[in-house]
């Protein structure tokens, strides 16, 4: 007569759990979790309302010093948990559930996204797609969450100092800006971009025809502006806007004539 099975539960095996386990160490750590976790999210966009795209994510709370390890699972537990988008008004809600599920006092979370702007050439009016970088960097200490946008855009900046000395032209590069802002209300990553291009020599297009190159070109000539220049120029507008409570703005040309990049920053102290 054959054994009967035994059942699930008297099979199921209880399994360590290390993580939970005391540390001598008493080393508390501030950040702990999981990066590179790429999902996708909904952000605002000021021309059609709504913007698809996909974020690299970070997850993370602190770890008292008591305890060995954290509980990575719970992490993509809480992500999955709300959805399978992202949505920047239920940033709050992951991040009190990371704090309720990891037992933290501090949770924190990461996103870094493409965004897209539909560009039009200046000259032929040939529209193209632009892409530029986004990230949210959001962290939550209980009830006290502080939020910053990150937006980083490249541009075109032309020496003053060349066309100043030089007989036939001057030099110009390409520089990539970065800036960081808190703000009272929600600040359109549109507005953030349009301060950026507009306070360097020219901006860049995907798709340029011949009429559009030389006008870019002439336009970037007749607009001369060192490093330290586009980051104040940028700071200016920044200063301007009504709901901006705080701001970094760094500046970097990968010079087409020196073996080095030349930086600048600026932020509010």
């Amino acid at each position: 007569m054959r054994q009967a099975k035994k059942s699930n539960s008297s099979r199921r095996v209880k399994l360590t759990d290390k993580q939970s386990e005391r540390d001598h160490r008493q080393l508390r750590i501030d950040k702990v979790g999981v990066r590179r976790l790429r999902f996708p999210i909904q952000v605002r966009d000021k021309a059609r309302a709504i913007q698809n795209t996909i974020a690299t994510v970070g997850l993370f709370v602190d770890l008292p010093k008591e305890f060995k390890g954290t509980h990575m699972s719970r992490f993509v537990e809480v992500l999955n948990a709300h959805g399978d988008i992202i949505y920047v008004a239920n940033i709050s809600e992951i991040l009190y559930a990371l704090q309720k599920k990891l037992n933290a006092t501090t949770s924190r979370i990461e996103m870094e996204f493409p965004y897209f702007m539909s560009k039009r050439a200046p000259v032929s009016g040939k529209v193209s797609l632009m892409d530029y970088t986004a990230r949210f960097d959001a962290t939550a200490t209980r009830d006290d969450i502080d939020f910053v946008l990150t937006v980083r855009a490249h541009v075109t900046t032309l020496c003053p100092c060349s066309k100043a000395i030089a007989k036939y032209g001057a030099h110009n590069q390409r520089g990539e800006v970065t800036v960081q802002v808190r703000f009272k209300r929600p600040v359109w990553i549109e507005d953030i971009i349009s301060m950026i291009e507009s306070s360097a020599s020219s901006e860049l297009y995907t798709l340029l025809k011949r009429v559009d190159e030389k006008a870019v070109t002439e336009r970037a000539y007749e607009n001369p502006v060192f490093v330290e220049d586009l980051v104040r120029n940028i700071v200016v507008k920044l200063k301007a806007h009504a709901d901006i409570t705080w701001y970094r703005v760094e500046a970097e040309n990968q010079e087409s004539i020196h073996n080095h990049n030349a930086y600048a920053c600026i932020e509010k102290g």
